[in-house]
């Protein structure tokens, strides 16, 4: 449920719009302001609840006033930019990427009869 709260102030008149969680308890309804657990009312009936709610969120922003405030995120490096380049300099490094090819090409080719025996298996049903 969501309430109209009036602040009036001597230049501006606002309104602020908050979510009521109302709970049916034993004698009663607790009616809580939805993220402030501190603005919270018990009474006999739901619409005694919602009304000493307003009236407390009333008395409470009387003398207060809700800006926005902005601030500048951090920027993220992306994690694996850390390790860019850190081989550029070993002279093993082209081995390293040519055993990589070379072990591809392996598996690349034990697939390729994997799937072949398949085919063949399939044709022989």
């Amino acid at each position: 449920m969501t309430t109209n709260l009036v602040n009036n102030t001597a230049d501006n008149l606002s309104k602020l719009n908050y979510s009521v969680l109302v709970e049916e308890k034993e004698g009663g309804y607790q009616a809580t302001v939805w993220g402030l657990p501190d603005c919270q009312v018990l009474a006999a009936t739901r619409e005694e609840a919602l009304k000493n709610l307003h009236e407390l969120m009333n008395a409470r922003l009387q003398n207060v006033e809700i800006v926005t405030q902005e601030i500048e995120q951090p920027k993220s490096e992306h994690p694996w930019m850390k390790f860019a380049g850190i081989f550029k300099d070993d002279p093993q490094f082209d081995e390293v990427l040519a055993y990589i090819e070379e072990y591809r090409r392996e598996l690349d080719a034990q697939m390729e009869e994997y799937y072949r025996q398949l085919d063949a298996e399939e044709d022989v049903k």
